[in-house]
């Protein structure tokens, strides 16, 4: 059993050591409020992933969850549809690494907005690397274009 003895304490801290750089941006609440300020409404449409917003009777957006794999850990963060179907805003709500976080700057998450299922949404193409996050940011990339094939279509 000297195994155990040396494997448990490393596990101990390498456990105790993720968390630390877990950072919790927002909730799926809040992302929903600062995508649509004037949704009086939201419904669940599909659990736990996909909300409507609506305001005054009509349809404002949607509201998809998702998470994709930054270089080790995992990414939350949520696209928001314009009712047509395009990008009307990306919120990066949970980053867990230990670097890459400039994902979570508002320019370039800004660079998403507009953007179709008809985009190209490639990296060093219409959305721009950020080096030292090249995992990270080619993956969200590639999570929002995985939305917006999926959804963008089907929730009009």
């Amino acid at each position: 059993m000297s195994w155990v003895r040396y494997t448990l304490p490393a596990a101990a801290i390498v456990s105790a050591a993720s968390p630390a750089y877990a950072v919790q941006y927002l909730s799926i609440e809040e992302a929903q409020k600062q995508a649509f300020p004037s949704a009086t409404h939201f419904t669940e449409v599909q659990a736990g992933r996909v909300w409507k917003a609506e305001a005054g009777g009509k349809v404002a957006g949607f509201l998809v969850f998702d998470r994709v794999i930054g270089k080790h850990l995992f990414i939350d963060y949520a696209v928001a549809l314009t009712p047509g179907g395009a990008v009307h805003r990306v919120e990066i709500l949970q980053y867990r690494e230990s670097y890459g976080g400039e994902i979570t700057s508002p320019s370039w998450l800004a660079q998403f907005v507009g953007k179709t299922s008809g985009s190209a949404l490639k990296i060093n193409g219409d959305i721009r690397n950020i080096s030292g996050a090249t995992l990270s940011s080619t993956h969200v990339t590639e999570g929002v274009k995985r939305i917006l094939a999926a959804y963008a279509n089907r929730l009009r």
